[in-house]
């Protein structure tokens, strides 16, 4: 269970007792960033991808990845910024140390031929089979987004962050590779909506997929079919819905 800090509110004064929530990692394990018990919440007055993300390295596994940062709605109005250790933010660019399979390791112990002498094998290898996905509940329009770059991360998209070109609707993030527009609106997303997407996923030379909470119109999700966009509709428990063939392949196959 994730440590309670006191939190105490700038504007009203008010203390509260904060636990940082957990997310998945793609590992499965839980990733919850270590609350700093000395700091001091801070209002949220405007947004910004810096303020609102932060990296952390999952104690498992060893992945580095983006994180929402952790916020608390006091009931004066206030949204709080919860403090954080130095140990939440990584520097960028530190690499991963490869993990020697089990199977190597045991084969060596037992005094057999490594795998590099080995004769080559004739079958293909098969993919590892991804743990089951944990969603993040929807609430709000950031729950949405947080719970469309979970996702994506579960099925192996790396450097989610937000995208460099803001949609005409929505929100844009992006992973390598993939250029991915989620939309939190209760307006079902239009036919030009998903053409827009397909236009910049084009010129970036990247795939695309398109996450919404009120689904599509009918000649969107005709153009969505025709132009291989994959379209997700996100429900309250924060799991996405394949809602045609290229979903389907991509929730099926993953990044």
């Amino acid at each position: 269970m994730t440590e309670s800090v006191p939190v105490r509110c700038p504007a009203c004064r008010r203390e509260h007792l904060y636990a940082a929530p957990s997310f998945p990692c793609v590992c499965g394990a839980p990733v919850a960033p270590p609350l700093d018990r000395r700091g001091t919440a801070t209002a949220v007055t405007h947004r910004s991808w810096a303020e609102d993300w932060i990296r952390l390295r999952c104690g498992s596994c060893g992945r580095l990845d983006e994180w929402p940062h952790p916020e608390l709605g006091c009931p004066c109005g206030t949204v709080l910024r919860i403090a954080v250790t130095e140990r939440a933010d990584v520097t960028e660019g530190t690499e991963v140390p490869e993990v020697t399979e089990v199977t190597e390791v045991t084969e060596a112990r037992k005094g057999a031929v490594p795998r590099a002498a080995a004769a080559p094998e004739t079958t293909a290898a098969r993919p590892k089979p991804r743990r089951p996905f944990q969603p993040v509940t929807i609430r709000t329009a950031r729950d949405a987004v947080t719970a469309a770059a979970v996702y994506l991360r579960w099925l192996g998209y790396q450097d989610i962050r937000r995208a460099d070109q803001r949609p005409p609707t929505g929100i844009g993030i992006a992973a390598r590779g993939l250029v991915a527009q989620v939309d939190p609106t209760v307006r079902p997303a239009s036919l030009r909506d998903v053409e827009c997407l397909w236009l910049t996923a084009m010129t970036e030379s990247a795939d695309c997929a398109y996450f919404s909470l009120a689904g599509y119109a009918t000649d969107a999700r005709t153009r969505a079919d025709a132009l291989g966009v994959p379209l997700f509709v996100l429900d309250l428990t924060g799991t996405p819905q394949p809602v045609n063939s290229p979903a389907d392949e991509l929730d099926g196959t993953g990044a």
